[in-house]
């Protein structure tokens, strides 16, 4: 079990300075020039200095501090209140990135009576949205709302669409962090549209790493990934340290999330170089917290533990209730695997209190589904189905899908043990269809698309970036060289050219070679998920729980036999591209025998043509089960008696054929609109790897599905085109 919570971590001040690196160094130049042109100690000099402290604060704090004392020592010497305000201000915003929230809500608060003092309708406005950060810092979240409120209702009134988007994107991430999530996408829409309609790239890049924070919550990992990295692009482009370091941190947690740990401690490391570096308390102790998680998951639980204090010091020392609830269930989690329930109790409990108190749903979720796990651990089912059914009722609540995926095992796992056999299987299925979700097609291939683009996108950079280069070369030396040379020139230029060329052909053809490797491994993993269904696996096991339960010793040890011979053959066959026609057809054989050895519910039989040697013909392994199956679990009705399967393999044409025949309701009868296409799942993945195949083969493979009721019979027949190797070894 793993926690499923995500802590947003895009803060947004209210900023009057955003802009492309281009026009940002542009802006601080023409602040010191300026500058250096005004020697009059005035309000307008103090200005400067705040302007100049705030266009560093985000990059350079030691420039910041420089700029921003100057400027409070020419407040307080001019009574400048609009100065000593803005100072006030941005020293807030200084203690609150170093979790100082006491002393930055004293700052904010001095502030406002200054702004007060003047009247500045904005001035008021930024004080009311750091009021509400802060608050959402210490988990106030109906506080932080009412702040953000206020402040969007100025800035409507005074036209500041710079800052009315601010509050936006921050009232959507509270509303992200209780688990509101519908409010939370109609702010990001309404400032993502307010963001392009003032042509605000800023605006427009912070809209998208929020999206990423509410997508990697949903478990929608690659929009995730899709927009943080449209974030950090832009934070890199306007050296963005705060962005950078907060923005690292929810890529190594995405990775983290997909189990990609060598690319998730990478983040991770330069997220805390930035964390350290800045003084970011909350982004160390969540590092650390991070970087435990993978320690979990390499079974290192000790170390876990040591990175799971130090983070939870970090959080006492802040007082960010969000990261304590969210750290005791994770270690948590680490107490379970250590096998020590009631450890693991003590610290679920103290994460659902909290969790109670502000309103934290996700963590509330997970901190019941602990609970339960603790209960199981100590065979207490009827405790355990309590907290699982109420952790169930919360995750179907947000659409949590691992959240949802783990209550659904565990209630299965309780009512297997209690003995209703029918609830654990309803249970084992929604168990099933949450897991499928998280690991679909689309998941796999967006994955892998994204890799390729920044891939490509590299070297095209660097394929620019040459040439670039190159042409610069190319100019230098024609200046120097005289007219009789140019011949010469020309011939290196076209070498140079050429050699170009090829590099360029040489790229596209491997990225073209990767993308075939990237098809076949994704056909490969659907073929391994499709061979032996968690439904078939868990009816068997249940069979033989029964059959032990009613001693009846000689037919489970016969059942366990052929179970585990089945399970054997079929991961042998897993690992060879090519098996032998003889392993195959057994693996055939002791698939049907193994349903049909409880209750007989079917008739079967596999005839191969005489001319066929079984022992010398190759074939790609697991072609023929995935029908089998589809013939067993869909074709026949209750009211079918005599339930035939027939299965022939021979030659026609030089090419193997084999047909998989039933006497069922036909392929016709079960297309129905409710049931998604899950019935053609053996007949897409056969098709996609018989593409591949039949290139490697150097033969053409193919399938069809027919209904029966075209020659006048009962039941639909599946033809399958195999293509093999005589005389080789599987």
């Amino acid at each position: 079990m793993r926690s499923t919570f995500k802590l947003t971590l895009i803060f947004l001040f209210s900023l009057a300075i955003w802009t492309d690196i281009h026009a940002q160094n542009e802006y601080i130049d023409s602040l010191k020039t300026e500058l250096k042109n005004h020697q009059k100690k005035d309000s307008t000099l103090a200005l400067l200095y705040y302007k100049l402290a705030f266009s560093h604060f985000q990059s350079d704090q030691e420039t910041t501090l420089t700029y921003l004392i100057k400027a409070e020592k020419l407040s307080d010497s001019l009574a400048y209140a609009g100065g000593k305000a803005r100072t006030l201000y941005l020293r807030g915003i200084l203690e609150s990135i170093k979790s100082n929230y006491p002393e930055s809500l004293e700052y904010f608060e001095r502030s406002m009576k200054h702004y007060e003092q003047i009247n500045d309708q904005d001035g008021i406005a930024s004080i009311l949205t750091a009021f509400g950060i802060t608050h959402m810092s210490l988990s106030q979240y109906d506080q932080a709302i009412n702040a953000y409120k206020k402040a969007a209702e100025i800035y409507q009134k005074t036209g500041n669409e710079r800052e009315l988007i601010t509050t936006l994107i921050n009232s959507a991430n509270v509303y992200s962090e209780t688990g509101r999530y519908k409010e939370a996408i109609a702010n990001f829409e309404e400032a993502l549209y307010r963001s392009k309609a003032s042509q605000d790239h800023s605006g427009v890049a912070s809209v998208h790493a929020n999206m990423g924070v509410i997508h990697q919550t949903q478990g929608n990992y690659p929009l995730a990934l899709e927009n943080f990295n449209k974030g950090l692009e832009y934070q890199r482009e306007t050296k963005d340290s705060l962005g950078m370091a907060f923005m690292l941190f929810n890529l190594g947690d995405t990775y983290e999330l997909l189990k990609k740990n060598d690319k998730a401690i990478e983040y991770f490391q330069q997220s805390m170089a930035f964390a350290q570096q800045m003084e970011i308390k909350n982004l160390i102790a969540l590092n650390n917290s991070s970087l435990g998680n993978i320690y979990v998951r390499k079974n290192e639980f000790e170390k876990a533990l040591i990175y799971y204090r130090i983070a939870q010091k970090t959080n006492q020392e802040t007082g960010n209730i969000k990261q304590m609830a969210m750290n005791l269930v994770y270690l948590g989690e680490v107490y379970l695997s250590l096998n020590n329930p009631i450890q693991a109790r003590e610290n679920f409990l103290k994460a659902k209190e909290i969790a109670e108190e502000t309103s934290l749903k996700s963590i509330m979720a997970t901190s019941l589904s602990g609970l339960a796990e603790t209960f199981l651990k100590e065979n207490d089912y009827q405790k355990a189905l309590t907290y699982s059914e109420k952790a169930k009722v919360i995750a179907d609540e947000l659409g949590l899908l691992e959240a949802q995926r783990t209550s659904s095992e565990q209630l299965s796992e309780i009512f297997e043990n209690t003995g209703q056999y029918q609830k654990a299987l309803e249970y084992h299925k929604q168990f099933k269809a949450f897991n499928d979700s998280l690991f679909n097609k689309e998941n796999i291939e967006k994955i892998t698309q994204l890799e390729y683009e920044y891939k490509y996108k590299q070297a095209l950079d660097s394929a620019n970036i040459r040439e670039l280069k190159l042409t610069k070369t190319v100019l230098d030396t024609s200046q120097d060289l005289a007219k009789t040379r140019q011949n010469y020139l020309w011939a290196v230029i076209g070498i140079l050219l050429v050699s170009l060329g090829l590099g360029i052909v040489i790229f596209y053809q491997k990225l073209k070679n990767e993308k075939t490797k990237t098809a076949t491994i994704i056909v490969e993993q659907k073929l391994l998920r499709s061979q032996m269904t968690p439904h078939f696996i868990f009816n068997s096991l249940s069979v033989l729980q029964g059959m032990i339960l009613n001693k009846e010793e000689q037919k489970s040890i016969s059942y366990l036999s052929k179970f585990s011979r089945l399970l054997r053959i079929i991961l042998e066959n897993s690992r060879d591209k090519m098996v032998l026609l003889s392993n195959e057809i057994i693996a055939v054989e002791n698939y049907l025998a193994l349903h049909n050895l409880e209750d007989h519910q079917f008739q079967y039989s596999i005839t191969v043509d005489e001319q066929i040697d079984q022992s010398s013909i190759g074939i790609p392994p697991m072609l023929i089960q995935p029908f089998v199956e589809n013939a067993i679990e869909h074709a026949f009705t209750e009211l079918h008696e005599e339930r035939k399967i027939e299965i022939h393999l021979g030659f026609m044409n030089e090419k193997l054929i084999c047909t998989i025949a039933d006497n069922g309701i036909g392929i016709d009868s079960q297309k129905k609109p409710n049931e998604n296409g899950k019935k053609s799942l053996a007949t897409t993945i056969t098709r996609e790897r018989l593409k591949i195949l039949s290139k490697d083969f150097n033969m053409k493979g193919q399938v069809s599905i027919e209904d029966r009721s075209k020659y006048q019979e009962e039941g639909t027949i599946v033809t399958l085109t195999i293509p093999y190797k005589q005389n080789q070894e599987a």
